[in-house]
């Protein structure tokens, strides 16, 4: 790449804003995309339609929308890194739209298969742990590191039926504990001395008396889905994911259950109305007497 004004924007960014090799390779990649477009004009002497002929052109290259946007996201920061500099008359960028991503909806469990995965039957002390991680897991809508970071004493409140875990951003919330989980929970906790190490302050501990490490724990999720015969991959997420399907198909109450997972805004927890909107179409589709195909 000859533009030395790209040179420079990335050293800033490398030196002043210290961001990662992973960072900087990606904004290279995708401003080389801008110069092979620009061939031999300078890069800030581009106007708008040229940089909208590149996204078009990315775009029908068959680049996926996600990676579009990301490049226009580097992009635009390097050309709003060139007026700050004075090197701009007007900003390019102004206006110039990613296409739509289709948003993914989060893959849930159905209550039976849910079932299925939670009630497989074991009484030596793995299996009484196993069946507690995925019972809190489930009834509390856990993150898999909050899971895997709980301490014997101080998160739980069996008796309240309450768990206390720590968040993205360090963010504290408490939040309930079911029946079937506190039954799982206590059974674990007297079996717990049978594996923990001496002093060991996890919930949840292996083999070898240790903490369970998060891998290990999805591990142990997808042997138990694999052995209940459910013939999907079962995920740790899946479970907080089937959490918040059910109690908002349950409830409606979407507030509720944006506080239960922590979600900081409630367009992230919104995402769940998708799944269960699914789910009262498939009602209909079952129940209502004019929605049979003849």
């Amino acid at each position: 790449m000859t533009d030395t004004s790209v040179e420079q924007f990335l050293a800033e960014l490398d030196h002043q804003r210290r961001a990662s090799p992973h960072t900087l390779a990606a904004y290279r990649r995708d401003l080389a995309r801008l110069a092979d477009e620009a061939g031999t004009r300078p890069l800030a002497g581009l106007q708008a339609h040229d940089l909208r002929r590149a996204a078009m052109r990315l775009h029908g290259q068959g680049l996926a929308p996600r990676s579009v946007a990301r490049t226009l996201s580097a992009w635009r920061a390097f050309y709003r890194w060139l007026a700050r500099r004075g090197a701009l008359a007007s900003d390019p960028c102004a206006g110039l739209h990613a296409p739509k991503r289709r948003q993914a909806l989060p893959e849930a469990l159905g209550p039976e298969q849910t079932a299925a995965l939670l009630d497989e039957s074991g009484d030596d002390a793995l299996a009484l742990r196993d069946r507690a991680m995925f019972e809190l897991f489930y009834s509390s809508g856990l993150r898999l590191a909050e899971l895997a970071s709980l301490d014997i004493m101080g998160a739980l409140d069996l008796a309240a039926g309450e768990v206390t875990v720590t968040g993205k951003r360090g963010k504290t919330r408490t939040v309930p504990v079911g029946s079937k989980a506190v039954e799982a929970l206590n059974a674990w906790i007297e079996s717990r001395v049978q594996l923990a190490a001496e002093n060991e302050p996890a919930l949840f501990v292996g083999r070898r008396g240790r903490r369970l490490t998060p891998r290990a724990i999805e591990l142990r999720l997808a042997q138990r889905a694999h052995r209940s015969g459910l013939g999907i991959h079962v995920h740790p997420h899946m479970l907080r994911h089937s959490f918040a399907s059910h109690v908002l198909q349950s409830s409606g109450d979407l507030r509720a259950v944006q506080e239960m997972l922590g979600h900081a805004s409630i367009a992230t927890t919104q995402i769940y109305t998708h799944l269960d909107f699914q789910h009262l179409a498939k009602i209909y589709d079952a129940a209502h007497p004019r929605a049979h195909k003849k």
